[in-house]
């Protein structure tokens, strides 16, 4: 334990009884191949399988390396030295230029705070993966850092405030909340869309869709009872135990949530329960889809992260709690929180901006692209209270009994704030829910995000207060300066974007907006501070988005101009056949699918411009000229489905896709 809050190497007499005692236990799941299971940077583009681990399997077996035979013989063991380093290629990762191929050397190394685990008679070991030269070239070891950052910032503010101070460590804990959609395998293979993009690129409505909210809390079909079942008995194997399984509110779209844990150990539950749903899916004949949107026209995905910090001593920093200390700690960490959401604003969305996630943000389904902090509207006046001179105290976290109006149905217990589902970041009674992240995406980005701003915050407070400002007045001015990124209104009316404008803070609509920001020297600054990027790191990454997006697009959009061409057009051409002396049955038919041909020629000379001269420009220029010409070819051809023989067209409809598996 020592060691792991200390960065200290583990003394190699404890590494031998550790890796000992993991083969005897690995042996009797019935592992015979342990590895080294990291996480590249692979972006999130939704497509099936973007988001999942990386590992390569080695047997536990080693030579005896002490024999004077030319063949030495082997025997069964799990050599320390290999359990907690590994070594690997870092240039086949994407790396924003950290490696290359004649500089290509990169490491694993145990996160020693995430338990192994046997899947598919695997010992897999969760490691964080850098360079040659130390820097980090994947998700875990930046949220890792963060998880540091939070520690030692906590314990300090902790200390400046006098509250909880025999705290000696500071824990970050994620649940996670995965939504997904499953269709049947058989229609998923027939649709290129699906298979390369994640998403449906064309594609009619059923004139039943969502609109009559039939779907949300429903039965769920029993074929895909089934599947979830299975994945939560798999789930339990590895110690990640599903608690909440659902229908969600589009058809064929679901979620399955499990009990929280410390973030780290979370975010490799949720790779894990990814690579697991599509295995299972898989052998029973289904496909699930993670991309934040697969149907245009109906809910997407998200992956809502459920965020909190706590000391080693039980007190959880967003919970008010019953106690004097309860309560002051609980307003001093909001005034923190709003600090990091407000100072680094953009930093936050960034953490959540992707092309997939583009889809979905500012939809009337997910929260806007503007960052704001709903703590309850009760909060915010006292808030207000402490800005005008008020005691720290005062809040009063006091659930009510409401009346059910009935005898055989006794009152519910409400608590003190309304939930407030258009907000990125409300209050949920003892944590912070981050609704914007995108169901692809691995957790680990985001909430090293949430630590590191967070840990900003706290380390503001210290700062102001170990200058000799009192804590009252040091959180009444951390409130003062940040109060306007607090939001408890309707996140999704056509007001707030106005009323945002003229509070200041930015609405970065698109991933290009976002990633822009990214690399500022006010950010550079704050990773290098809190330790959990260097600079180098910190434009590595965002080069790494960029290309993320570019490539994303760009396969998008040749995916689409093949499914038009090979597939549209010929069915466009055998529907019109059928109307050969019958025009005035053929109606508007002829000049819409010209028009389908005309608008993909335009979207194809697009995709063949010459490339930007960097990522960025490359970014705006798909952003700007390749989505809307996509949108354009989908509306005219999602258009011709509407008049075109049932038979002809070429794909799987999406109401063959969203309920053809229900029976």
């Amino acid at each position: 334990m020592g060691a792991m809050i200390s960065g200290e190497k583990t003394a190699e007499p404890d590494q031998k009884v550790i890796a000992d005692a993991l083969f005897t236990w690995a042996r009797a799941q019935g592992a015979v191949d342990f590895a080294h299971w990291f996480f590249p940077i692979r972006g999130g583009s939704g497509a099936v399988g973007g988001a999942v681990g990386a590992f390569k399997m080695d047997t536990m077996i080693d030579l005896d390396f002490g024999s004077k035979k030319a063949n030495k013989p082997f025997f069964a063991v799990l050599p320390h030295e290999r359990l907690f380093q590994g070594e690997t290629d870092g240039s086949s990762f994407p790396n924003g230029g950290l490696r290359v191929t004649h500089s290509a050397a990169a490491f694993t190394t145990w996160d020693r705070s995430s338990p192994p685990m046997v899947v598919d008679n695997v010992l897999r070991i969760p490691c964080a993966f850098v360079t040659h030269f130390g820097k980090c070239i994947d998700e875990k070891t930046p949220l890792l850092r963060s998880m540091d950052a939070v520690r030692t910032q906590g314990l300090r503010m902790l200390k400046a405030v006098g509250l909880a101070t025999n705290a000696k460590n500071m824990y970050s804990y994620l649940g996670w909340e995965q939504e997904f959609f499953v269709v049947p395998a058989d229609l998923y293979k027939a649709r290129p869309d699906l298979v390369n993009c994640g998403r449906t690129l064309l594609g009619k409505l059923p004139t039943r869709n969502q609109q009559m909210d039939l779907n949300y809390f429903a039965p769920v079909p029993e074929k895909v009872n089934t599947l979830m079942n299975i994945v939560q008995a798999e789930m339990m194997k590895v110690g990640c135990p599903i608690a909440v399984k659902h229908n969600e509110v589009a058809p064929a779209q679901h979620e399955m949530s499990p009990i929280y844990c410390v973030a780290n150990a979370s975010a490799d539950n949720n790779v894990l329960f990814m690579e697991i749903m599509n295995r299972e899916s898989a052998r029973m004949g289904l496909q699930t889809l993670f991309h934040e949107k697969p149907f245009a026209g109906i809910n997407g995905n998200g992956k809502h992260a459920n965020w909190s910090i706590g000391t080693d001593t039980g007190l959880n920093f967003f919970y008010p709690g019953k106690t004097e200390e309860h309560s002051k700690l609980y307003v001093t960490a909001l005034a923190c929180l709003a600090y990091g959401l407000c100072q680094h604003n953009e930093l936050v969305r960034c953490s959540v901006a992707h092309a997939g996630n583009d889809h979905r943000l500012g939809a009337q389904e997910a929260p806007p692209a503007i960052i704001s902090l709903y703590p309850g509207m009760l909060f915010e006046a006292h808030v207000d209270s402490i800005i005008a001179g008020g005691d720290i105290l005062g809040y009063k976290a006091e659930k009510k009994m409401q009346t059910t109006g009935c005898a055989a149905a006794m009152p519910v217990e409400a608590p003190t704030e309304d939930r407030n589902r258009t907000a990125p970041f409300p209050f949920c009674g003892n944590r912070f829910e981050f609704r914007a992240v995108g169901s692809s995406q691995n957790c680990s980005f985001p909430i090293m995000v949430c630590n590191t701003i967070m840990a900003s915050g706290m380390a503001a407070l210290a700062s102001l207060i170990e200058g000799g400002m009192s804590h009252r007045d040091a959180v009444a001015d951390m409130f003062k300066k940040n109060r306007h990124v607090i939001f408890t209104g309707n996140g999704y009316s056509k007001d707030w974007p106005i009323e945002a404008a003229k509070r200041g803070l930015p609405n970065l609509v698109t991933t290009p907006m976002a990633v822009a920001t990214w690399a500022s020297a006010k950010n550079k600054a704050l990773f290098e501070s809190m330790k959990v990027f260097t600079p180098e790191e910190t434009d590595a990454r965002a080069e790494v988005m960029y290309e993320a997006y570019v490539t994303t697009l760009r396969v998008e959009g040749e995916t689409l101009v093949h499914m038009i061409n090979t597939g549209i057009v010929p069915a466009c051409a055998k529907d019109l056949e059928k109307y050969k002396g019958f025009p005035k049955l053929a109606g508007a038919r002829e000049s819409l699918y010209e028009a389908v041909v005309a608008e993909t020629e335009m979207l194809r000379k697009i995709l063949a411009a010459p490339h930007k001269e960097n990522l960025a420009d490359e970014s705006n220029y798909l952003c700007d000229k390749l989505k809307p010409q996509m949108q354009a070819v989908r509306d005219l051809v999602d258009m011709a489905e509407g008049l075109m023989e049932a038979g002809l067209y070429p794909y799987p409809t999406y109401e063959a896709l969203l309920y053809s598996h229900h029976h």
